[in-house]
């Protein structure tokens, strides 16, 4: 495991993640990391995953890609009209979520899929979330929540909620008590777990820590709101060599404020125009497309450098000090030496499956090719989320959202940092009480040693088992079946003997023999929970797989192989040849595992 988790919740975090089954909601104050977790995640994890955000921007800042664009989801409200009992196989569930633009490939990649990140959770609607779990459930395992995929939410309920207009809660309110993401029904019908990030990367002083502690869990207290408003300076004005930056409220301040600031300057526009190639939609651009600056302006990184010197961040101030061709060089407060920035690329990526060894592989679709800044002598407290400021000039008195005064004050490294130009009170400090009462029935529900002990026994039982498990196969093969007698005058009768042979000795040879082997393994692991050290269930799965790949390539793939489709009508024989590539693909996908448990067992 990398170094990179290297507090205790990171670990634990790390290990339910990789080696459970269990869905996961990561949180953690401001300046916790749970964004570089999410990075560092995916480059340790073997897990088949794919990552989504709600909106664009965040997609991409996530390395994934927006929700309704993966899912083809419509916007708006999603009606769902589900009769729970997950455990059933008689489950019913209906919606108002249409599936119809999927494509194969990301129904192969739904199939194949492990984990699902979603990023920003806290903006995730509780509709939204239950129509991810409709699709999931169409085309991986209905009778599970989320198709049997496990999630992984990550986000910060004190910060950025979800947006619901007044019309769609009146479409809703008869089915949720909430649209935050925990009143999805489905996600009700989980045992997920809550992990806190506690150890706060962003700020060091501890004073510092408690006020902004006692704001996001609204215990605010009359010091809290005097030590806070010790900062308050109305008639404050910046020297632009100081590098503050201002947080407005909204829109039309911040971008009055920087054109003001610019014009100011006497020094020669330059203007860079975004080189965009491929597939990159102006809704996910990651910063304005023409970035106009002048020497002397104050700009803002919004980007993290890559580079092993790790010059930048996304939020660092500076001044912009020369400009030659393609390289602006920035001087930042307390910085001894000037960065030189030349254009960097944001990636718009595309989810495949690698049928050869049913891996999920990102393919870059797009590219944004850009200087990673913009003007910042303001910016939203909105837009500021994620960001880290040395100096800020906060302006919150129009306050008019859930948590945006804690997302203002938890941008700044030190409360030295802070400038406010109108006094925090508390009416410009909200909370939402449905938030406030969620974390207090979190409270108590500790996630242990033993509940990951636990949980890692009942997701290797879980994998074991679904090796051994041919249900998917034996649909396929019926599913053809039905297909041939529906078209059996048009069908020769090889091609439908064949199969009816094959689905006699698949059910007699394979299904049943797995059935009872299936109960085999259960009650041997369960008599040493330690599987891997558990000799005689390894014992049992080396002559189990070896049995299995015997049966599954004399039974299933000699006749798929051998099997001649002679059918005159083109539509019938391409529906046919449809049916029998799922077949052979799950066939092969079957067997692949069962080798690779097979090797396993040898080393």
């Amino acid at each position: 495991m990398t170094s990179a988790f290297n507090t205790p919740q990171l670990k634990l975090a790390f290990d339910f993640a990789e080696h459970t089954g269990r869905h996961i909601f990561l949180t953690g104050k401001a300046g916790t990391g749970k964004t570089t977790f999410l990075h560092n995640f995916k480059e340790a994890s073997s897990k088949r995953m794919i990552v989504v955000a709600p909106t664009g921007v965040a997609a991409i800042n996530a390395g994934g890609v927006t929700i309704h664009s993966f899912f083809q989801m419509p916007f708006g409200p999603h009606l769902p009209e589900y009769t729970w009992g997950f455990s059933s196989q008689s489950s019913k569930y209906s919606s108002t979520i249409s599936t119809q633009k999927l494509n194969r490939t990301k129904i192969s990649i739904i199939r194949n899929l492990d984990l699902l990140i979603i990023d920003e959770i806290s903006m995730v609607r509780a509709d939204l979330l239950d129509g991810i779990d409709s699709v999931l459930r169409r085309f991986k395992d209905r009778n599970r929540p989320f198709g049997g995929v496990q999630l992984l939410m990550i986000g910060d309920l004190q910060q950025l909620a979800p947006i619901v207009k007044n019309d769609e809660w009146q479409l809703l309110k008869d089915y949720y008590d909430t649209l935050f993401f925990f009143g999805s029904r489905a996600l009700k019908n989980t045992d997920y777990i809550s992990i806190e990030l506690d150890h706060i990367f962003r700020q060091n002083d501890v004073h510092f820590i408690n006020l902004l502690n006692n704001i996001r869990d609204n215990n605010i207290d009359e010091m809290t709101l005097t030590e806070i408003n010790k900062k308050y300076r109305p008639n404050f004005v910046d020297n632009d060599d100081d590098g503050y930056i201002t947080l407005t409220t909204h829109n039309h301040q911040a971008r009055t404020m920087n054109q003001g600031k610019l014009e100011k300057i006497s020094t020669k526009k330059h203007t860079f125009i975004a080189e965009i190639q491929g597939e990159f939609p102006s809704k996910v651009y990651p910063t304005d497309p023409e970035l106009t600056i002048k020497i002397g302006a104050q700009v803002m990184f919004v980007k993290n450098d890559s580079s092993p010197d790790k010059l930048f961040y996304n939020g660092k101030i500076g001044q912009v000090v020369k400009i030659k061709q393609d390289t602006i060089y920035i001087q930042c407060p307390d910085d001894d030496q000037q960065i030189s920035v030349e254009r960097v690329e944001w990636h718009n990526i595309q989810y495949s499956l690698d049928k050869e060894n049913q891996t999920i592989k990102e393919t870059i679709i797009g590219t944004f090719e850009h200087f990673p800044l913009k003007l910042a002598w303001a910016i939203t407290i909105h837009k500021s989320q994620g960001l880290t400021f040395e100096k800020a000039i906060i302006d919150a008195q129009s306050a008019f959202a859930h948590g945006q005064v804690y997302v203002a004050l938890s941008r700044c490294k030190t409360l030295e940092g802070i400038i406010l130009i109108s006094r925090i009170s508390r009416n410009c400090i909200k909370h939402n009480p449905e938030v406030l009462q969620f974390f207090r029935n979190l409270a108590g529900k500790a996630t242990t040693d033993d509940l990951l002990t636990h949980s890692k026994y009942e997701y290797q039982l879980t994998l074991l088992r679904e090796v051994f498990d041919f249900t998917k196969i034996q649909n396929t093969v019926q599913a053809c079946l039905k297909f041939i007698c529906k078209n059996k005058k048009k069908i020769t009768l090889p091609t439908a003997d064949s199969m009816i042979q094959m689905n006699e000795l698949l059910e007699g040879e394979i299904v049943d023999v797995a059935l009872k082997f299936d109960k085999q393994i259960q009650r041997i692991a369960a008599e040493n929970k330690n599987i891997d050290e558990n000799s005689f269930l390894q014992e049992r799965i080396q002559k189990g797989c070896a049995y299995f790949i015997e049966k599954t390539e004399s039974i299933v793939s000699s006749v798929i192989d051998d099997l001649s489709i002679d059918v005159t009508n083109k539509d019938i024989k391409k529906e046919l040849k449809n049916n029998m590539a799922t077949l052979q693909n799950d066939v092969q996908t079957k067997l692949s595992k069962l080798r690779d448990h097979l090797d396993s067992v040898h080393t």
